[in-house]
């Protein structure tokens, strides 16, 4: 009862089928991939006035400190 058989996964498959369409599942699955792409490049690129990359945490509390001694 806790694993399901191949006959519980086909009928699951034949449901999301009738209700998305056989042309909708690889539309979304192409607009999900562009949607990924899109947010690791927006994560590569460096913001126009950063001329110097954000300091970790760990770095930036050593600074505090030994510039406080």
């Amino acid at each position: 009862m806790g694993t399901f058989s191949i006959w519980h996964w086909v009928i699951i498959l034949a449901v999301v089928l009738l209700l998305f369409g056989a042309g909708k599942i690889p539309r979304l699955m192409g607009d999900l991939a562009k949607g990924i792409t899109a947010f690791k490049k927006g994560l590569k690129e460096e913001l126009p006035g950063d001329s110097e990359a954000p300091k970790p945490i760990e770095a930036a509390a050593k600074e505090k400190d030994a510039a406080s001694t």
